[in-house]
Formats: C-alpha cells, structure tokens, sequence
C-alpha cells in the first residue's frame, strides 16, 4: 500500500537527523503518508558511507524520504530552512543540546519563529542530570542494566540488533502522532517534545525494576533466571539442527507428553502442577531432549505446529530469506537504493485495511530534491491569487 489512502498524507516533516534513532521515527512516519524532507550537510550525513554493520544503516531508515542539501554557512541557505520549518508540521532533529542553538535553530529560536510546529528532539537522555551526556545504544543497554540481563553480571551482553536506538525512534513517531491529533481539536500551537534512549532502555527493563520493588529479590539474567515452565529450552534434532519449544500450558503438557511418548510423567503423582514439574526440571528435560534427538527437524515442526505448542528453529538473519511466512505476499516489501539498486526489506509490522505498507520506497540520493523542494516553497509562498495547486505530499 503506497500513496494515496496512507494516514498521514498532507503532513509535511523535516528532518536534520542522522544515524539510527531519529532517521527510524522519519522512516515510520513516511511510511505512513508524510512527506519527508531531509535536510543534509553538503557533504551528506556521515551515516550514508558506513561499512560493516552499518551498511545498511542509510538505507534502511531513510527509505522514502526527500534528501536536500543546505550549507547554514549561507545567509540563503539558512532562510531557506526557516522557510521549509514554516512551511512544516513537524520537524525531527537528534543533535546533542546547544547545536542547533548555533544554527539558529535552538528551542527558544522555533518557537518564536514558528510556534506552530512540532519539535521532536531524539535524546541520549531526557531532562536531568545527565541530559548533557551522548549516548549509544550500547551505553544505554550497560547503564539500564538490559546488558546484565541478556548476558550475566560477569559477562554482560548488547542484544543483537540497534533495538533501543529503533523503539526510541518509535516512541517519536508516538508522540508526533499524539501531538498531531491534539492539534486536530483546534489547538494552534505546536509541542516540544524529547525522547531519551536511555529511557527507553530503562522502559525495557522496566519489568526487572518492578520484580525487585514488589519482591525484594533481584532478578535472575536470562542465562540464569528460574524458569516458569517445565519445557523452554533449546533442543538438537536428529540432523543437528536446533529447535526452540515452550511447553506453558497445561494442554501442552498433556499434549507434548502424550505425543513424544513420555506418558510416565502424566502418571507421576509427584508431577501434577507446574510447579512440581519445574522443581523436576532434572530429571524432565534430559528425557526429553534424548526422545527429540530421534526426530528430524521437519517431522518435529509439523507435529509441534499441529499441537499448537510454540516452537522456533534457531535462524540467522539470512534464514529468514528463506522463510515462507517471510516470503509471503507483503512479508518483504522492495525497495531501491540511491545508487538504484533494489534490495528487499521487512515490512512494517502492521497491516493497514489488510495490505502492508512500504512497498516501492526508495533512497534519496543526496541533494536529489533540493531544486524541487526551493522551487515548491516559491509556489506556496505565491500570494493565494496567483498559487498553483496544492503542493504534492
């Protein structure tokens, strides 16, 4: 689904953000409707010539955006950005505080100039005694203790994707939304709002901290935590491969043990509760993997599937290629590259009236929209007599 029909058609953002956090909550946005105007420096943002894991960085949140070029060295230049702030509903920004301040284009600066937008400032900390400090995901991932959890104390671990750095970029698009929506009841000013990564982190690890307060007890990592259920692990099957089963209901207990041939632990009187058959994990879990080390992986996953108990192979990233629910008819939408190369992506994970959204963006190539974008602001500044139509979202 692309075009006309998306939500936010009409809503126009621009955006001075580089990096992961803040080009994601633009990225979101457009591919709800809005228009996208991303200001960059004339030698581009520095996140379009990363290699190795950051490769797909540009590409990937930046996908449907409009890229113009504008040195604030210039008198022009920086009158043009007010121009396009005037002409905004929002604009994105994720520059440490007091940068923009030397643009002119600080808090207090927007405000007067342009009481009517949203400002969304994407953080490495909310307001207080660390708002002065930078932060990366992963400092934010040490400090909110999500580290310790996904490893150990000993050997805390990031978990494997720029996760604080993607949600924090949706908590924006969140916000932006709300303000938006506030401003549908008549309200004519805009709203200044701050997302933290740091905070984000914490909201993530928000259960631990409400475990400790309400029990005493500190949580367990993952590596090391209580399980609450009698299966949750990782198996090997008969071809090596790996597997993932959660038993969580009594009907899958009943179920798995019934299937797998494991009736002497229905039988067990010592067995009859969850609890009883978590304390007996020792002796359960070795019965178990011994009979599904017998099967093969694709004989195992009909049968689970069949069962309805939850099951997971063990993928990499590059598996899910592979996958047919991936592959399914908007599971991955195709996208092009600046360079005009095609890659595919997933799609948002959201359906809207059925279909996916995201099909068909593509990655602006620097300053491919600059002229346009100039030559857009002098129609609508045209006096109304004498103005074109509409400009185009």
């Amino acid at each position: 689904m692309t075009g006309t029909g998306l939500p936010l058609a009409g809503v126009r953002v621009v955006e001075m953000t580089h990096m992961v956090m803040g080009p994601t909550c633009g990225m979101v946005l457009a591919q709800l409707g809005a228009e996208i105007i991303k200001v960059e420096p004339p030698a581009g943002d520095k996140t379009r010539s990363l290699g190795g894991m950051g490769t797909s960085f540009f590409p990937l949140f930046n996908r449907g955006k409009r890229s113009v070029v504008l040195d604030f060295a210039k008198t022009e230049d920086r009158e043009t950005m007010h121009r396009l702030l005037a002409s905004a509903d929002v604009f994105l920004e994720n520059f440490r505080d007091g940068q923009l301040e030397k643009q002119g284009l600080g808090a207090e600066e927007l405000r007067k100039r342009h009481p009517h937008l949203i400002v969304a400032g994407h953080k490495g900390f909310l307001s207080g005694p660390y708002e002065h400090r930078p932060a990366l995901d992963e400092v934010v991932q040490m400090m909110s203790g999500l580290a310790a959890m996904t490893g150990t104390s000993a050997r805390p671990q990031r978990v494997g994707s720029s996760a604080n750095d993607i949600m924090g970029g949706m908590f924006g698009a969140i916000a932006i939304l709300a303000a938006l929506y506030q401003k549908r009841g008549g309200t004519a000013d805009g709203a200044d709002i701050r997302i933290g990564l740091f905070e984000n982190c914490l909201f993530l690890v928000a259960q631990h901290m409400v475990e400790y307060e309400m029990t005493g007890n500190k949580p367990r990592s993952m590596p090391e935590r209580e399980h609450a259920w009698p299966i949750y692990d990782i198996f090997e099957t008969a071809g090596g491969e790996r597997i993932f089963i959660g038993v969580v209901t009594e009907g899958h207990w009943q179920s798995f043990c019934r299937e797998f041939g494991m009736l002497e632990f229905l039988e067990d009187p010592a067995l009859r509760t969850t609890t009883d058959r978590i304390l007996a994990r020792s002796r359960i879990i070795p019965r178990a993997a011994e009979i599904i080390k017998r099967w093969n992986a694709a004989e195992l996953s009909a049968t689970l599937d069949r069962l309805n108990i939850c099951f997971s192979p063990i993928n990499r990233p590059e598996d899910l290629f592979d996958d047919p629910h991936v592959l399914r008819p908007g599971g991955l939408v195709n996208n092009t590259n600046a360079d005009g190369e095609p890659f595919r992506v997933p799609a948002l994970p959201i359906e809207w009236n059925g279909a996916s959204i995201g099909e068909g963006l593509k990655v602006p190539a620097l300053g491919a929209d600059t002229e346009a974008v100039r030559a857009e602001l002098n129609a609508e500044e045209l006096p109304a007599t004498a103005k074109p139509a509409a400009r185009l979202a």
